[in-house]
């Protein structure tokens, strides 16, 4: 009988699950950010042969795949209810917690695409909830994207992956209050600070309103 050549056959690696890759890979990513993710560093860890992983997952994309699909997998599920604004504000923060729960993952699902079905869940728990509100179907698509949008600028300034004015340091104040630009002077002690949540807050205030019936 033969073997695969390249590959250990499957019964070598007991215990090795697609599931336990991708939490462990999850792991290191938290301890060490993405940059330090291979399939040699994550077999090290698992304490498996690094050819044993190809079993369950095809690679590093395939790898940083999975990942993003557990982060997503992580929001909690939200039934539609009869006032839009409640459900929607519950996926709003749903998307949040999973998110900034593993915040140097986060870039993989803010800004990877994503081929697994597991990337339409979020599409559709935004357009059940238009569409149940009256939304036509382009409309809801409207609906989406701008709903998308706002969690993805917004989160991925939370997360540091975009340029943002959160720093409180005297000095970045002081520039701001030397710009010779009237209206940032004017505003210049409420730039030169960033409080995530309450801007978070605020936005989707402004959202919601705009999209209640």
């Amino acid at each position: 009988m033969t073997t695969r050549r390249g590959r250990p056959p499957k019964d070598s690696d007991t215990g090795l699950s697609r599931d336990r890759i991708l939490r462990e890979a999850l792991a290191l990513v938290d301890e060490e950010g993405l940059d330090a993710v291979s399939m040699r560093k994550l077999a090290r860890r698992l304490g498996v042969d690094p050819m044993s992983l190809y079993n369950h997952v095809d690679g590093k994309e395939a790898l940083l795949d999975g990942i993003a699909e557990v982060l997503l997998a992580a929001i909690p599920a939200t039934t539609p209810g009869p006032d839009l604004r409640t459900t929607m504000s519950a996926l709003a923060h749903g998307f949040r917690g999973a998110v900034l729960g593993h915040p140097r993952a986060a870039p993989l699902v803010l800004t990877r695409r994503l081929a697994s079905l597991t990337a339409l869940e979020p599409v559709e728990a935004v357009l059940g909830p238009l569409l149940a509100a009256g939304y036509p179907p382009e409309r809801a698509v409207h609906g989406l994207r701008a709903v998308l949008a706002f969690l993805i600028g917004t989160l991925m300034r939370e997360v540091s992956a975009a340029p943002t004015f959160s720093h409180g340091s005297r000095e970045r104040l002081e520039e701001l209050e030397a710009s010779g630009l009237p209206a940032v002077a004017a505003a210049a002690p409420y730039l030169a600070v960033c409080d995530h949540e309450t801007e978070f807050e605020f936005g989707l205030r402004i959202l919601l309103d705009a999209l209640a019936p």
